[in-house]
């Protein structure tokens, strides 16, 4: 199947990292180092260093080995790939060395379109989900041996569902009768005989699969890792955009650039402002796709970029 992915907010997600104090497009011998926490298909890797110069160096990470079979096709000695979790990026550079990092959540669309990787509740496949299919449990796997109570918590938590207690009672009875789900369709008819009701347009099985996915990946966690590693890892001056396509992503991403825009002075101290440390972060701006971005890419709709950018002296 011939699969093509489009990134979303890619324009916008350029201009964001190369506007800031630190990299000027037209000065082509500069040593800029970036990050690209997702390879995916490329598409954010390729335009970023379509506008750097030659002596720019790009890392790429992606768990997924298909992304990185694609990444390693690439003939660019500016790019290096990694096939690890942005999470680890650390690992990878030094701190205040890199001028800019691009965080692009979820999963891509050759993931919830090839069927054999487990994603879709449209298209029968094994029961997988696993991003890097070389480590961990499939979400078949999962679902066979954990109790009803983690269960539960996994989809009311990452999927935010309210069925989420009845939805978790119905896969303990079927795997109990010996017939643990191992399919995607096999999942998406037993949640769909649970979930009644459901907003207009929406699968009964969304929010399952999504809570199902996050959690075999741990992507709320390497979330949370890495934008720690990013704040220590980007120079002065650097800036940080991250694109969300669901609210518990998006809260963590405001939230953690919020707290770390801001400095906590406790009250009644006789401090000036201009005696204030400064906060690590300066929160640059919000955007979403354009109503034209939507229409000719669906999928985009529910997207949120965060820009942040650190402050030249800030205090990490």
């Amino acid at each position: 199947m011939n699969i093509t992915h489009r990134p979303v907010l890619l324009a916008e997600a350029v201009t964001a990292l190369i506007s800031g104090p630190l990299i000027t497009p037209s000065d082509t011998s500069k040593n800029i180092l970036m990050i690209d926490g997702t390879f995916g298909r490329g598409g954010h890797t390729q335009a970023l260093l379509s506008r750097l110069g030659i002596n720019a160096r790009m890392i790429s990470f992606d768990k997924d080995l298909e992304a990185i079979a694609v990444a390693e096709k690439i003939n660019d000695s500016r790019l290096r790939i990694v096939h690890d979790s942005f999470a680890q990026m650390d690992h990878y550079a030094e701190p205040e060395t890199v001028d800019g990092i691009l965080l692009d959540l979820g999963i891509s669309s050759p993931q919830v379109d090839e069927a054999h990787r487990g994603f879709s509740f449209r298209k029968d496949g094994p029961l997988d989900m696993r991003m890097n299919t070389d480590h961990g449990l499939t979400a078949a796997q999962w679902l066979e041996q954990a109790p009803q109570e983690e269960i539960t918590h996994v989809i009311k938590t990452y999927g935010e569902e309210r069925f989420a207690s009845q939805i978790a009672k119905a896969i303990v009875a079927r795997r109990e009768d010996g017939e643990s789900p191992k399919t995607t369709l096999q999942l998406a008819s037993l949640v769909a005989s649970v979930v009644r009701t459901r907003e207009l347009g929406q699968d009964p099985a969304t929010r399952t699969f999504q809570a199902l996915r996050i959690f075999i990946n741990r992507e709320l966690e390497d979330l949370e890792i890495g934008l720690k590693a990013a704040l220590t890892l980007l120079k002065p001056g650097a800036r940080l955009a991250v694109i969300s396509f669901h609210s518990l992503e998006d809260r963590i991403v405001k939230q953690f650039m919020q707290a770390n825009a801001k400095v906590d002075v406790p009250r009644g101290l006789p401090v000036r402002d201009k005696d204030l440390p400064f906060s690590p972060l300066e929160i640059i701006g919000r955007v979403k796709p354009s109503d034209v971005e939507v229409q000719e890419n669906p999928r985009a709709r529910s997207a949120i970029m965060r820009v942040a950018q650190k402050r030249l002296g800030a205090l990490v």
